[in-house]
């Protein structure tokens, strides 16, 4: 996990670098501290999701974050639906005839 924080902090760092954002512009247009981009930009894993959403958003990127987990591609959770069939199906029963008496 923290390898892909870090990574994730890395590519952030890289875009704002590539608008040319200084720490300060960037933090003012996200609404946090220069220091929590700076922990951002590091991969700490105690910023927040919306502080991640946030930079995505100043950076014009949010779109995203839309598709960050698609559940149609969640392996997973597909194997989880499957796993979760009957394993037979059974014809369902007929009401019991009532008699005339």
């Amino acid at each position: 996990m923290q390898r892909t924080l870090r990574a994730l902090g890395r590519d952030i760092r890289i875009a704002r670098k590539k608008r040319r954002f200084p720490v300060a512009d960037f933090a003012a247009r996200m609404g946090v501290s220069p220091g929590t981009v700076v922990r951002l930009e590091r991969g700490e894993p105690g910023v927040a999701a919306g502080v991640v959403a946030m930079a995505l958003l100043a950076l014009g990127e949010l779109h995203r974050l839309e598709g960050l987990l698609d559940v149609s591609r969640d392996d997973t959770g597909l194997m989880l639906d499957i796993d979760s069939l009957p394993q037979r199906i059974r014809r369902p029963r007929l009401p019991a005839a009532k008699e005339d008496t």
